[in-house]
């Protein structure tokens, strides 16, 4: 029963999109399980991958002063797949996230962030995207917190959906807390449908319709690595994107 009680539930506002059911019935010591990564002073950190398989993946971070951390998250799993990050940025430090949910039938898959801004002139920026169809849920949700001595701040979060069929859908909910009076800080969030003018254009031009469906889509994905400088990893991702989305589009 001790265990039971530990398990969050979708009341929780930190997983108000999960999937209940699964929660109910995962183990609470793995589902509360974090790793921890220790970034140090002026140096660069890059973590790459993607998640497949249906489950939790938690870790916290903390960049030490003027250190940098990138991360970039592709998640594919059935079922549910939640990727948390929480971050604390140290002086000067820098966060760079960028990740994609791309899935189909009933997956729910989801980022959550936590950016603590703890020290001055540090700067994050986070982008996800999520390509959605059948019954499947992408979410974000993304909390930046600066501190009352954290001057010089510059945070930013974008969030973008893509739903390809009538069924699918999408969750966010970013969040500001901020102390600090000279900062730099801004979110944005879209969620709609693949913008057929777009496609009418590129076919008018000589493109087969799906392809130029299929392009846009790339390019949309292709959002979120964008700032990752290593071009065999950016392209190992795009193409896993890919491969998942199938002839989903």
């Amino acid at each position: 029963m001790a265990e039971t009680a530990l398990l969050p539930a979708t009341r929780d506002e930190d997983w108000r999109y999960a999937d209940g059911g699964y929660l109910a019935g995962a183990d609470a010591g793995a589902l509360m399980q974090w790793r921890t990564l220790d970034v140090p002073a002026g140096e660069t950190v890059l973590d790459c991958g993607t998640m497949s398989k249906p489950g939790t993946d938690r870790l916290r971070v903390l960049v030490r002063k003027g250190g940098r951390f990138e991360a970039f998250t592709l998640i594919t799993g059935s079922d549910y797949s939640r990727v948390e990050l929480d971050v604390t940025l140290e002086e000067g430090a820098h966060f760079e996230f960028g990740g994609v949910t791309v899935g189909g039938g009933s997956a729910v898959q989801e980022f959550v962030t936590r950016v603590h801004h703890a020290h001055p002139n540090a700067t994050s920026s986070q982008t996800v995207r999520a390509v959605q169809w059948g019954r499947a849920t992408g979410n974000f949700l993304g909390r930046i917190e600066v501190a009352r001595y954290a001057q010089k701040t510059d945070a930013a979060q974008n969030f973008k959906a893509l739903l390809l069929e009538k069924g699918a859908s999408a969750n966010t909910k970013p969040e500001l807390e901020i102390f600090a009076d000279d900062v730099k800080c801004a979110h944005g969030a879209a969620i709609g449908a693949l913008d057929d003018s777009a496609a009418f254009y590129m076919a008018a031009r000589g493109l087969a319709p799906d392809l130029a469906r299929r392009l846009l889509v790339q390019a949309f994905i292709g959002d979120a690595f964008a700032a990752l400088a290593e071009d065999t990893a950016r392209e190992e991702l795009l193409n896993s994107a890919l491969r998942e989305l199938g002839d989903a589009v």
